[in-house]
């Protein structure tokens, strides 16, 4: 029983280490916590319907070698994960008048990334590797954060979206904000599943671009939401 409760811990702290480090970021225009935590909360029960699709797909599966791998990584996980956590934003918090500035996408995004992270790290920490809790220290450094950049690639082009003039425009932004973070997805996958030395050799420069991109994205909301808050500020006066 401690050594669950241990498990549980690993497998949740560096859930709760983002899900802080991005409500403090978020410090001009703060979303609601009711919201946020509806959001990971939809977030972790959509890997309900997404393990359900995934099962369904893994019989379809019918190819060999990379082909299979390539399937599993970019339409099994990829496609299907970044689709129900998407649909969680789209449904809840797209269209919420909190949803006020580009930042908000991330916000939102990573949350439901977040939530569907934690249940996953629980599965395999918890039930599936409880003899090696090394894994939790690698899931909680790599997938977890990973869950949560892919969500910052979706919530930038959502809130591109969100806030396009042009209708055609916003359209091509939205489709962006699936199929983009299911390239990432499903291609940090595929590095690992495959096994190919070549691609190993990239993993790390990989994940390095993917931190430096989205923390570029970041920024780039923050500082717009600070100079809306004070262009805010300076009409009050």
């Amino acid at each position: 029983m401690i050594l669950i409760i241990r498990l549980i811990i690993i497998s949740v702290l560096p859930t709760v280490a983002i899900a802080v480090a991005l409500y403090l970021r978020d410090k001009y225009d703060r979303e609601p916590l009711y919201l946020l935590f509806k959001i990971f909360l939809l977030g972790a029960i959509s890997a309900i319907p997404t393990a359900f699709v995934e099962k369904i797909l893994m019989t379809i599966n019918v190819f060999g070698g990379l082909f299979s791998i390539a399937f599993t990584s970019f339409i099994i996980a990829g496609l299907t994960e970044e689709y129900f956590k998407r649909y969680v934003v789209l449904k809840y918090a797209y269209y919420s008048k909190h949803f006020n500035e580009k930042l908000d996408g991330l916000i939102y995004c990573s949350f439901s990334a977040l939530g569907f992270a934690t249940i996953e790290n629980i599965l395999y920490v918890v039930f599936r590797f409880t003899a090696n809790p090394y894994v939790g220290i690698y899931r909680g450094i790599i997938s977890v954060p990973a869950h949560v950049l892919f969500g910052v690639t979706m919530g930038y082009y959502l809130s591109l979206a969100r806030f396009s003039k042009n209708v055609q425009l916003g359209y091509l932004y939205l489709q962006k904000s699936l199929y983009i973070p299911v390239f990432l997805h499903g291609f940090f996958d595929f590095i690992l599943m495959s096994r190919i030395n070549v691609l190993m050799y990239l993993f790390i420069p990989y994940v390095l671009y993917l931190w430096i991109t989205n923390l570029k994205k970041l920024n780039q909301y923050t500082r717009e939401s600070k100079e809306i808050h004070q262009l805010e500020q300076s009409k009050d006066k």
